[in-house]
């Protein structure tokens, strides 16, 4: 289902084919929480060349219900979405619960946020609710321990979340229809900021058998730069011929380095929750549209975007429709920060086919960074 076409380093272009559509990666996947990119269409996300989308399985679950979308005929027909989707477990969701949860062999005992009941989420549940939604690429149940923690508690975590994957899989397997063209189910690499560790997880993970593999627990709080190293420690513990996702992450600069270390995939409510509050990825670094500074600019929000808001509207409107509350102004902000990602995408894509990524790599920085951050 994976096939690498180019390679320039460790940076990778590949072609990941589903049922729902062929994936050109790297690529990056607009998170729809609860069945909705926030603020967006499924036409907008096709507009603006969306290719796979992620689905939230613990706000699922609970609301609409996974059974429920089952009867609708699955996600894709529930959300009007006929491309690829990938859905986490819920697990990341639910360990954020803290003193709502309760952790043991079993799984995971948690109290929803939304009305107080109490639900078990297993390692063979979380496969039969993204079995219900539908999903092109569903994830194993993992535990995310906080960080920082020491080398003992996240031992005894991976190899938790290596026993739970084990279960994943055979519950998965127990319920495939064999098909080239069927569901796929990603293992998840854990182990802090440790590389031993993480070399540990992922040699487990791997001999379990997956068509993919993620690296989960980065982009909590810790330095970029130890983020940056333990993606580069990780990804050579990887298989070389099947995709690699880096979960949760990030900033436009934090895909570039890590589609330099060998990442493939990567999603992030980073575009569209900065877009709500008013902050826009442009090509010289990010700028807040609700600055005053910006209320009689008469420019778009970035002039090397032609994307729908920088094609149509000014600073100044963007900047008008924030401080008005206008509903209008999420939609137009998140239709430019999602462009600009899925655009970075493209052009990390061609600079690696044309074998010119660190070139890319070199100036994407320099341009990127040369607005400093506006607060």
């Amino acid at each position: 289902m994976f096939s690498l076409t180019h390679r320039d380093g460790a940076a990778r272009r590949g072609v990941l084919k589903t049922a729902h559509g062929d994936i050109e990666t790297p690529v990056f996947m607009p998170v729809g929480t609860a069945g909705a990119v926030k603020a967006l269409t499924s036409q907008h996300l096709e507009e603006i060349g969306a290719s796979i989308i992620l689905g939230n399985t613990y706000h699922l679950m609970l609301r609409p219900g996974d059974e429920l979308i089952a009867r609708r005929g699955g996600l894709h027909r529930f959300i009007g979405w006929n491309k690829p989707i990938l859905t986490d477990s819920g697990g990341y969701q639910v360990f954020s619960l803290a003193g709502r949860r309760k952790i043991d062999e079993n799984g995971v005992e948690f109290r929803s946020h939304l009305d107080g009941s109490a639900h078990l989420l297993t390692p063979e549940s979380a496969v039969d609710i993204q079995w219900n939604l539908g999903s092109d690429i569903a994830m194993v149940l993992d535990e995310c321990p906080a960080l920082p923690s020491t080398p003992d508690v996240i031992e005894r975590s991976l190899e938790l979340t290596a026993r739970w994957a084990k279960r994943c899989r055979d519950r998965y397997l127990a319920k495939m229809i064999p098909d080239p063209f069927s569901r796929a189910q990603f293992g998840i690499v854990q182990g802090g900021t440790f590389p031993d560790l993480r070399a540990k997880s992922a040699e487990l993970t791997v001999s379990i058998g997956f068509e993919g593999y993620a690296i989960g627990g980065l982009s909590v709080g810790e330095p970029n730069e130890t983020m940056y190293k333990v993606v580069e420690a990780t990804t050579p513990h990887l298989p070389v011929n099947q995709p690699r996702y880096l979960m949760g992450v990030g900033t436009p600069t934090d895909l570039v380095e890590c589609v330099a270390h060998g990442i493939d995939m990567f999603d992030c409510v980073m575009p569209t929750r900065n877009a709500r509050n008013g902050q826009l990825f442009t090509s010289e670094g990010p700028l807040n549209i609700k600055n005053a500074q910006f209320s009689e600019d008469d420019g778009p929000a970035d002039p090397a975007c032609n994307c729908y808001t920088c094609r149509n509207f000014s600073r100044a409107y963007l900047s008008h429709l924030y401080r008005a509350g206008e509903m209008t102004s999420a939609t137009l902000n998140t239709l430019h920060n999602l462009s600009f990602y899925l655009d970075t995408m493209r052009r990390i894509r061609e600079a690696i086919a044309f074998g010119r990524f660190e070139d890319f790599r070199q100036s994407f920085h320099q341009t990127f960074a040369r607005r400093a951050l506006i607060s």
